[in-house]
This record gives C-alpha cells, sequence and structure tokens, in this order.
C-alpha cells in the first residue's frame, strides 16, 4: 500500500492488487466473462496488469473468497455460477461457538491495518470511497488446532476508538460493552471450494483438501453493516448445523 502526504493530511492509497480485483469484479459486472466463463491465465493477467504473479495471485484469492470465482483444479479459473442462499438466524461469534462446544477458542493475528476498501467490501458494508476500512486476516483455534483462516473488514469509525487487542480478541463484546452497540442480524452464504498453498500453510493441511468457506456480513440494531467476513474452515474439522 502507498501512503501519500497532501497539504490536507494523510491519503492512503489503494494497495495494487485491490485495484486488480475492482477491474477483474467490474468486468465481471459488465459481461465481459460471463457466469462460467473462464478467465485468462495468472500469467497473461499478470502481463495485462504489468504486476507480479504473487500480487495477481492476492487478487484472484480475495475474489475467490467472495464466492466471485471459483478455481478448479487442472482447469483453471472461472466465474462463479450463483449458489443457493441460506438464511440463518441468531449472531454467535467464533470463541461463543467454540465455547458453547466444550473448547478452547484463540487466534493468531496476521495482518491488521487500516485502508482503503475494495469494492465489495463497500457494497457489504454500505460506505464510500471516502471511508476506511480495517482490515484483518487471522487464524481462528479450537484447543490449539487451526479451524479456519478468516479476513474481516470493518468501517473504520465503528471501531478507531477501541485498541487492537480489544477488536481482534472479541470484536462483538468490545463493540456491545465498550462502543454501546447493539448487534442484530447476520446474513450468510456458506460454499465449498479447496485448499491453496496459503490456505494449506496457515491450517496445517494439504493443498487440494475440502474447505468450507463462509461469507458473512453482520449488523447492528439501527441497520448499518459492521462487519464482512470472508472464512475458509477445514472441512474435516468443523461443520454448520442448520435448524430450522
Amino acid at each position: 500500500m502507498t501512503v501519500r502526504v497532501t497539504s490536507r493530511g494523510v491519503y492512503m492509497q489503494e494497495p495494487i492488487y485491490i485495484k486488480i480485483h475492482n477491474k477483474i469484479k467490474r468486468d465481471i459486472e459488465n459481461q465481459v466473462y460471463h457466469v462460467g466463463e473462464k478467465i485468462p491465465s495468472e500469467r497473461q493477467l499478470a502481463e495485462n496488469f504489468n504486476v507480479s504473479r504473487m500480487t495477481l495471485r492476492q487478487a484472484i484469492k480475495t475474489l475467490e473468497d467472495e464466492g466471485i470465482l471459483e478455481r478448479r483444479l487442472g482447469s483453471g479459473t472461472f466465474v462463479a455460477s450463483q449458489k443457493v442462499q441460506e438464511k440463518m438466524s441468531g449472531v454467535m461469534s467464533f470463541t461463543e461457538i467454540m465455547r458453547a462446544n466444550g473448547q478452547k477458542p484463540s487466534s493468531k493475528l496476521l495482518s491488521y491495518r487500516v485502508t482503503k476498501p475494495s469494492l465489495s467490501e463497500k457494497e457489504r458494508l454500505d460506505i464510500s470511497d471516502h471511508d476506511n476500512v480495517l482490515r484483518m486476516e487471522r487464524i481462528r483455534y479450537a484447543d490449539d488446532v487451526p479451524i479456519c483462516f478468516e479476513v474481516v473488514a470493518i468501517p473504520e469509525v465503528l471501531v478507531k476508538d477501541f485498541s487492537k487487542s480489544d477488536i481482534s480478541t472479541s470484536l462483538y463484546k468490545t463493540l456491545e460493552e465498550k462502543g454501546g452497540y447493539k448487534i442484530d442480524s447476520v446474513m450468510e452464504k456458506i460454499g465449498a471450494s479447496v485448499a491453496n498453498e496459503n490456505d494449506a500453510r496457515y491450517l496445517k493441511i494439504h493443498r487440494g483438501d475440502a474447505l468450507v468457506t463462509r461469507r458473512q456480513v453482520t449488523t447492528l440494531t439501527d441497520g448499518r453493516p459492521f462487519e464482512y467476513t470472508r472464512a475458509s474452515y477445514v472441512a474435516e474439522r468443523f461443520e454448520f448445523t442448520f435448524s430450522r
């Protein structure tokens, strides 16, 4: 990420991978690439955007996490088809879920920074180009076993007065007890994917192992979205149970 100092203060430019993410997402929305269609290879896209393969992969991985693209082993990367959506009621944090299951929750923070939102983050969180988000990446554990890798984006204005420890350790508790906010509802989309190199390294599994993916938007009682989460769970270590 580039930081430029102007006469009006510090201005944070979008990371390069977010710019690539936004361009590909716009191309999909404008039907340059259609549902089910294979997009160009990583090598070709890296050349088109004049960036390294590593930067390009970061953009592609973000689009995969959001359910916009899907990788098929041995075939390439495709524009994802529409999937069945399941509405679930009740809001529980990862910590609460683990404790309810009799397990000890813990986290390892990999990245924590204030930055410009991606197009998807702006849409999910209903914020503008002038707003910043706090984006953090972390691994979540149950009894010291890695369960999931997640990326969380939160409007900066909601958490700017809280400490890094408060936010990364117990976001929901901090918002309710220290911020006076009331958490209302959650919309979740559950899907499936396979582990890439980063997933395998973070979660101590093998590349190609099955993952359950979750994309979640959580809102406050006043209707404001305050959290957009993309998470990948090790399928053999975690399951989602639905009740009606």
